[in-house]
């Protein structure tokens, strides 16, 4: 079973080989290649708190963000918006095709605004385009991958 938490269900949709080290950027890329991968479904729990991303995050602790004194609570703002945005809860268990059709359903890339608020990612435009593909049904859509 994977481990995804809230805002990871869309940062999966934009990423483009960003990410804050190189093993978070490998971890990332496969989570994100499991989530196009259409002809494979899997169980993924949703939390908000860290991740199986978030474990090859240089700045996770032993339980929180610790990339500064307000990441925490930021991260986990995120991932309440989220959720609720999709109308999911806490530490449930969905499979991956259930979250796809939620959040092309229930997301539109101007959400993000709101959903993603604060986040530094936000600023290069391609979680939106993400949202956008996912929307119009080009979740296995080959994006570039560039390490910046």
């Amino acid at each position: 079973m994977r481990t995804l938490r809230g805002h990871h269900l869309l940062c999966v949709h934009g990423f483009r080989g960003m990410g804050y080290s190189p093993e978070f950027v490998e971890k990332m890329g496969e989570i994100v290649e499991e989530i196009r991968n259409e002809e494979k479904d899997f169980v993924i729990k949703v939390v908000v708190a860290l991740d199986d991303a978030c474990f090859t995050c240089p700045h996770h602790g032993e339980a929180t963000c610790e990339a500064d004194p307000d990441s925490e609570e930021h991260v986990t703002s995120m991932d309440r918006k989220v959720l609720k945005h999709l109308g999911i809860e806490q530490n449930g268990v969905y499979l991956k095709s259930e979250l796809l059709k939620l959040t092309a359903r229930k997301v539109h890339p101007d959400d993000l605004d709101h959903l993603c608020q604060g986040c530094s990612w936000l600023q290069y435009g391609v979680c939106k385009e993400g949202i956008a593909n996912v929307r119009a049904g080009n979740i296995q859509e080959k994006q570039r991958c560039q390490n910046l």
